[in-house]
């Protein structure tokens, strides 16, 4: 796995467990919802850091929470 596709899948994954919509993320973390969206769709695939803490801040989790997800573990190395 990328880290692309484990960053997305960890929102994903967060936003299930904790119930929120798309919108709901957004207004509860100051992210506008269509870099939500484009980070979930592919358009983003580089997200930033500032971003993501943004996003942790809005679903109430710490950095460290958000990349404690074995998905993280598993990602294969990028540069070669």
């Amino acid at each position: 796995m990328n880290t692309y596709s484990a960053v997305k899948n960890r929102i994903l994954t967060l936003c299930y467990e904790k119930r929120l919509t798309i919108n709901k993320l957004a207004n509860e973390s100051g992210v506008a919802p269509s870099t939500i969206k484009n980070i979930l769709y592919g358009k983003s695939q580089n997200p930033g850091i500032v971003t993501i803490k943004y996003l942790c801040d809005g679903m109430g989790i710490t950095l460290k929470e958000f990349f404690s997800a074995q998905d993280f573990s598993d990602t294969e190395q990028e540069l070669k």
